[in-house]
């Protein structure tokens, strides 16, 4: 069962200029807000953010393919030292949308009579584009187990007395003997 898109979505396109014309191709540049949830744990496309995009529309027998490239600005924290970033990524695009599901397979994406949606298309390509542990930089050193300080600001002096667990409770003791001799 086909599902019906709504042409007043942003990133539902129509083909209408293409036609059913083996060879016909139309160039296009958009920009679009990008949807809700695009993201990893740590990154992610901030949802209405503006996502660029260098399509190419081409009508083959089977239905039409769209190539191109999308842009877009990318927000999230360190994996290391949970400072805010912010960069972006750029992405390739192709699928090829069926005219009918006689020559689709399950996976593949439909026409809905002249309109299709890319926002499918662009999510799995940005999604797998993400870094599953970004970092605000190369030589960042994240955090101080012990105390959670940024080791970045902490210096290189930064240390905790380490006490073995094992002798831990035999610290005490040894203080209390130092001031019963002073008696």
């Amino acid at each position: 069962m086909t599902q019906h898109l709504d042409p007043r979505s942003p990133w539902v396109i129509s083909t209408h200029d293409l036609g059913k014309r083996p060879g016909t191709m139309l160039e296009r540049r958009l920009s679009l807000p990008a949807p809700a949830d695009l993201g990893v744990d740590m990154i992610g496309v901030p949802k209405d953010a503006e996502v660029e995009l260098d399509l190419r529309f081409e009508a083959v027998m089977e239905g039409v393919l769209v190539s191109g490239t999308a842009r877009a600005p990318l927000a999230g924290e360190c994996a290391r030292c949970l400072d805010p970033i912010s960069s972006g990524i750029e992405v390739a695009l192709q699928e090829l949308f069926f005219y009918s599901d006689e020559d689709a397979s399950e996976e593949d994406s439909l026409l809905d009579g002249e309109l299709l949606d890319l926002e499918p298309t662009f999510r799995d390509a940005a999604v797998l584009a993400l870094p599953l542990s970004p970092m605000c930089g190369d030589d960042c050193q994240g955090l101080c187990v012990e105390c959670g300080v940024r080791l970045a600001d902490a210096g290189p002096d930064h240390r905790h007395e380490k006490i073995d667990v094992r002798w831990a409770s035999l610290q005490g003791l040894v203080t209390e003997n130092d001031n019963d001799q002073e008696k």
